[in-house]
């Protein structure tokens, strides 16, 4: 069977030699309509992008061609495109003969609809430039680098962002091969989500040279990623490696040395990894999320980089979506709970192989905190609390997107047995490898291949109630850690008035901390933050997440000796996990906290992902759109 490839076997295998998947079917059921995006590929659809791009940092512009294969019902004769502040110079067919085109009217983070009249033209090409603003483009000045010698560039598509630099269809559901050729200054290097046919680029004019890259397995757009910077490369083993700012590398080899060991464990549950190389790049501070599963290159925030390996699960969790989320991916946003909860459960899955079971017990408990938390923040049952969302519905309270959905996999695992739980697994990735997937599609799959008419396993799992309800069902599954278990008692110790020198922290994990510091009643005096600070140097934590969780504590008792300390976590920190919820803290305490938050973001603003600056520009600098 396929499974039994011996995962070394395929690793090696360049990339654009496998086997090409053919394109993956549009679902048109109700439930699979995006209402995120204009295109509508029932008639006409994108099957392949080729980008030949050049990147000038003093303009901040992407310009030059992409070049597109459609597949189109015979009779139609124009296809809708996603825009958003493209600045499209022409569009010809492969011949370069003129086609009519036209842009639609805008709408806020949606851009505007790009229809071209392509007749009977089946490849269009269009010539452009990405705006200076392009919401999916972060253009770094070398002060904020890592090296703070060269610019840096980096893309971030998810979840439809990537129209502001590739006109194509921008829709999960909508899987797209690729290919591109990235022209740069001679001193950069470009990496991509793909596999890299130059690695070390060609010279193509004076100070410039370009690199290649290919994508032959359709994946969705929003998986397209680009990075451009002073970025060396540190082999970890065979088929894997780390990208970063030199400044960073070795310090980055050094926490991920366990990559294979985890490509090696998710293989062995769940059937071969299916692309090739598996590599890291870690980004600069900016970069606005913990990680992103760009097939082949998974792009990292810094602040994992702890120098104890306590936040690597965030390298389990973007491995994971190898298989949930690249290969199998949800067909809208309204079901991003196929990818993030899926990848929360594998991740946890991962990182019992690699670390044992205490390990992943512990991030599993801290799991289950976050979806209490977010349940409440969303009144226990309200409508957000749904896995599958509305179409066109607001976001989900925090994370529970993962962790329910997590939880909904583990209650299951639990239910039926690991052994079972896993052969279904390995046979749902095998089965919709390459194609998009809704709720209904994955309860059908499910009834079909697990339950098998049991009418009793039915009743037991409660499948509809955990997608499509409010709440948490009532046979949830709550994995308990003896590690925390031992936190709990020192926080109540400390609680109930012990010193916090009395607290042993000694040999800590990153979750030990948190438990503790999360733990905390909410009410402090000055006295007793002071207390903690002393003992704990919390202000001036060299861990991102520890120091969240400390200034959370601070703003809610309006705790001025820390705010120096958070005005310099703001400037150096981007990572969105970290940065709203300090923001809205703030902005919720009264006469105290907003103008803190507006005196920061005012300089701290430039420092971010223009994906976080355009949410903040709202909720902190109050602009509208």
């Amino acid at each position: 069977m396929r499974y039994l490839l011996p995962l070394a076997a395929l690793a090696v295998t360049p990339l654009a030699a496998q086997t090409k998947a053919p394109p993956a079917p549009i679902l048109t059921t109700p439930e699979a309509k995006d209402v995120w995006s204009f295109a509508e590929p029932e008639k006409a659809r994108v099957t392949h992008v080729a980008l030949d791009l050049t990147a000038d940092f003093a303009k901040q512009r992407l310009s030059g061609t992409a070049t597109l294969d459609i597949l189109a019902k015979p009779g139609v004769g124009e296809i809708v495109l996603d825009d958003d502040g493209l600045e499209i110079a022409k569009i010809t067919d492969a011949a370069g003969r003129a086609l009519k085109w036209s842009v639609g009217a805008a709408r806020p983070d949606l851009g505007a609809p790009l229809t071209v009249q392509i007749g009977t033209a089946r490849k269009v090409v269009v010539t452009y430039t990405s705006a200076p603003n392009a919401s999916a483009l972060q253009w770094l000045p070398p002060s904020l680098t890592a090296g703070k010698k060269q610019p840096f560039l980096f893309s971030q598509g998810e979840p439809n962002l990537n129209r502001s630099w590739i006109p194509t269809q921008d829709s999960p559901g909508i899987r797209q091969s690729w290919s591109a050729k990235i022209t740069v200054p001679a001193t950069m290097t470009a990496v991509m989500s793909a596999e890299r046919l130059t690695p070390k680029g060609a010279p193509v004019a004076k100070g410039a040279r370009r690199f290649a890259f290919a994508m032959p397995h359709a994946v969705p757009p929003y998986l397209i990623a680009l990075a451009i910077g002073d970025i060396a490369f540190k082999p970890l083993s065979p088929t894997t490696g780390v990208y970063a700012e030199p400044a960073t590398l070795a310090k980055a080899a050094a926490e991920l040395d366990d990559t294979e060991k985890m490509v090696k464990a998710a293989g062995d549950l769940y059937g071969p990894y299916r692309w090739g190389r598996y590599d890291i790049l870690v980004l600069p501070p900016s970069f606005p999320f913990g990680g992103m599963e760009n097939p082949t290159l998974t792009f990292a925030t810094p602040t994992i980089l702890t120098g104890d390996k306590s936040n690597v699960d965030v390298i389990a969790h973007e491995l994971a979506h190898s298989w949930s989320g690249n290969l199998v991916t949800n067909a809208t946003w309204s079901d991003s709970w196929l990818n993030e909860g899926f990848t929360t459960y594998f991740e946890n899955r991962i990182d019992e192989a690699v670390y044992g079971k205490e390990r992943a017990a512990t991030l599993a408990d801290l799991s289950w905190d976050d979806l209490q938390r977010d349940l409440k923040a969303a009144g226990g049952d309200g409508p957000d609390t749904r896995l599958h969302g509305e179409p066109g519905g607001g976001d989900k309270h925090g994370e529970l997107d993962y962790n329910k959905g997590a939880t909904f996999l583990r209650t299951i695992e639990y239910r039926v047995g690991r052994a079972k739980w896993d052969a279904y697994l390995r046979g749902y990735f095998d089965r919709h490898a390459f194609q998009p997937q809704t709720s209904a599609g994955f309860l059908a799959d499910i009834r079909a291949n697990l339950i098998r008419g049991d009418a009793a396993l039915e009743t037991d799992l409660q499948l509809d109630r955990w997608v499509y309800g409010t709440g948490l069902p009532d046979n949830a599954v709550h994995v308990r850690s003896t590690t925390l278990a031992a936190v709990d008692a020192k926080l109540a110790a400390f609680t109930a008035g012990g010193a916090a020198t009395a607290v042993d922290t000694k040999g800590w994990s990153t979750q030990e901390w948190l438990r503790f510091l999360n733990g905390l009643p909410r009410k402090q005096t000055p006295e007793r933050l002071a207390e903690l600070d002393k003992a704990f140097t919390l202000s001036d934590s060299p861990s991102a997440y520890i120091g969240a969780a400390w200034f959370r504590l601070a703003i809610v008792n309006r705790y001025d000796p820390a705010v120096p300390a958070m005005d310099r976590y703001l400037h150096r920190i981007g990572r969105g996990l970290f940065v709203y919820p300090l923001y809205r803290l703030l902005m919720a305490e009264g006469d105290w906290g907003p103008p803190i938050a507006r005196r920061i973001y005012a300089t701290a603003r430039e420092t971010y992902h223009p994906m976080v600056a355009a949410n903040l520009d709202k909720s902190v600098a109050g602009k509208k759109d």
